[in-house]
């Protein structure tokens, strides 16, 4: 029994100082800078990858905090103005790959421009512009993208589902600004958003500097006049205050002479006594659905626009358009305020190759090649473009 108790006393002795003099293993993984090997133990811990966290918070156009789970791989673009919104979104090369369902709307018969940018277009779910959260929903969602005046209708029964909403708004040039980076945190790529302000920004620039220090008098009264001939009935429509329209006109150089009058939330009807009161230095004709050339070929042609000073002095112009009028808070916004600029004030951009203007645009932010320009994009333009 003795002899027993003396060999377990040794064997706990000898455990001691072995637990005293081994080295523990490192767990702070180690760079070798001259490429040599590492040891074992090393090379085990580094192998282990880091737990983190691809949650992440986007603040949309309302101000709301909107948390993902992950960076979203099927993004959705649903309800009204989806053309705008979609437009936008298609700015950043990652849609073509994780946009998988939109509403589809159209203002041209020759159909949806994004098929331009998109091959797979007709291969994604399309929706109604009235589309409901439960079809919605069948698209899988990782996001939904609407304007913010579609919260109440179809957001809230999308976020009681589940399902993240972020709201953009795109309604001025500040709000492009803002909403360009909300899309650059949905589609991961905040360079190319910061590249698109700078695009856009640049091009405000160059059309307000050349009018700096301009007095008043020297920016033409204008009015901007929406043409609309729905069923049968013609009809003039003037914009809100707040709207790009008139926004762009003042950006443009322009005084925006309808603004005189009590207008509503939505384009305000006006009469032809009304437009012959404005005496307006220049008119542009707006036609969503129409041929805006046509249009303004037949007033040119009415006696009663005959009289009309912008007539006479030939000032009366289409605005110009492709798949969609540049007058619009769509991304041809600054295609639309180059033109009316130019049109306003010849004189302050000397050598302006508006054609050449059209051609950068659609290469730069839709990657565009002069082929598909010139026989898709091309046959489509209308307006005063020379």
């Amino acid at each position: 029994m003795k002899t027993r108790v003396a060999l377990f006393a040794l064997l706990l002795m000898a455990l001691v100082v072995i637990s005293c003099t081994a080295t523990p293993p490192t767990l702070t993984p180690t760079t070798t800078l001259s490429g040599g090997p590492t040891s074992e133990a090393t090379a085990a811990v580094t192998e282990v990858p880091t737990p983190t966290s691809s949650t992440f918070t986007i603040t949309d156009a309302l101000g709301r905090a909107v948390t993902l789970s992950h960076p979203p791989e099927r993004v959705v673009i649903a309800g009204r103005a989806v053309a705008m919104l979609a437009d936008a979104a298609y700015l950043f090369p990652e849609a073509i790959e994780r946009v998988v369902a939109l509403s589809r709307t159209s203002q041209s018969a020759e159909g949806d421009f994004l098929t331009l940018v998109d091959p797979n277009l007709e291969k994604k779910i399309a929706f109604e512009t009235n589309v409901g959260a439960e079809q919605v929903v069948t698209a899988q969602p990782d996001v939904v993208i609407m304007k913010t005046y579609m919260a109440e209708t179809l957001g809230k029964p999308l976020e009681s589902l589940g399902i993240p909403v972020v709201y953009l708004s795109l309604e001025s040039p500040e709000e492009y600004q803002r909403d360009l980076r909300i899309l650059g945190q949905i589609f991961q790529n905040p360079q190319r958003a910061e590249e698109l302000v700078g695009y856009f920004d640049a091009r405000v620039q160059n059309v307000t500097q050349p009018l700096q220090g301009f007095a008043s008098e020297q920016k033409p009264r204008t009015l901007l006049l929406y043409y609309s001939d729905r069923d049968g009935q013609v009809a003039f429509n003037v914009a809100p205050k707040t709207w790009m329209q008139t926004i762009m006109t003042e950006l443009a150089g322009g005084r925006p002479v309808w603004t005189d009058i009590e207008l509503g939330s939505g384009w305000t009807k006006v009469n032809l006594e009304q437009i012959a009161a404005w005496d307006a230095d220049v008119i542009a004709i707006i036609a969503y659905t129409a041929n805006p050339d046509e249009v303004v070929t037949r007033l040119k042609a009415d006696p009663q626009w005959q009289v009309m000073r912008a007539v006479q002095e030939g000032r009366l112009y289409a605005f110009p358009k492709d798949f969609y009028s540049w007058d619009q808070p769509d991304v041809r916004w600054v295609l639309g305020l180059r033109w009316l600029a130019w049109r306003l004030h010849p004189d302050a951009y000397p050598g302006l190759d508006m054609m050449q203007e059209i051609r950068t645009f659609f290469e730069q932010l839709y990657r565009i090649d002069a082929n598909t320009f010139e026989s898709r994009l091309l046959p489509l333009l209308k307006g005063d473009l020379k």
